[in-house]
């Protein structure tokens, strides 16, 4: 059974109720989730369950189920677990999220100030990176935290489209990731849009406007490789 995911409509959401689906080994499936499970680089939310008798479950992640469009929450060790068809109160980690969701939209600016293929990603709560395939002697920290500041500075407001699997494959253009390729199969991919700035698939979460960044700095840059130059930036104070 999928889940149904209410962060694909509503980022913002902190809370939500759903109903136990199943609870196994490998985590618990609910009917709909607000925890956005690991994938693209982002790692999957964290947060609680509260159960019907007040009792709570923490969920230190979220990842993809077995099944098509399932998710599963990996409870804490040593925990009560709800029975299937039990109804419980969603509660994220909103911080968390929030920081995640800040540093995800400032890589696609960041990936638009670095004009080279992106041959890798990650983001943590603290920090996040992307690997371009470029020259090292072209990058250049003051640059890349300057420009990229001056697009959050522009305030666009995210949004969100989706085109066909046939409408991307026409568009190879669009996917800048080497290592992360969108999913084909189910009829349509999930593009953000950052008018005037960029337009790239992505399933993550991200803010609703470029502004709520509030800045970045880039931290750190080194060659990982032939084709992998690093640029990591943190959130500015």
């Amino acid at each position: 059974m999928s889940t149904q995911l209410l962060f694909r409509e509503d980022a913002y959401l902190k809370s939500a109720l759903a109903r136990v689906v199943a609870v196994h080994e490998r985590g618990i499936e609910l009917d709909r989730t607000i925890f956005y499970p690991l994938g693209g680089g982002q790692p999957g939310d964290s947060g609680v369950l509260v159960r019907e008798n007040g009792a709570r479950i923490a969920i230190t992640d979220t990842r993809k189920g077995e099944a098509p469009g399932s998710v599963r929450h990996i409870p804490a060790a040593d925990v009560s677990l709800p029975e299937p068809g039990e109804r419980v109160t969603l509660e994220l980690d909103w911080d968390r999220r929030y920081s995640l969701m800040r540093l995800h939209t400032a890589l696609h600016l960041l990936s638009c100030v670095v004009a080279a293929p992106v041959s890798g990603g990650n983001i943590a709560p603290d920090r996040a990176r992307l690997d371009f395939d470029i020259d090292m002697g072209l990058l250049e920290a003051e640059r890349i935290t300057r420009d990229t500041n001056a697009l959050i500075a522009s305030a666009v407001s995210t949004e969100t489209v989706w085109i066909t699997d046939e409408e991307l494959d026409a568009r190879p253009e669009l996917v800048k990731t080497m290592s992360v390729q969108p999913p084909h199969g189910v009829g349509r991919v999930r593009l953000v849009k950052i008018p005037g700035i960029d337009l790239q698939p992505c399933g993550g979460t991200h803010v609703g406007n470029i502004a709520e960044i509030g800045g970045i700095r880039v931290s750190r840059i080194r060659n990982e490789g032939k084709r992998n130059k690093r640029v990591e930036i943190v959130l500015a104070p």
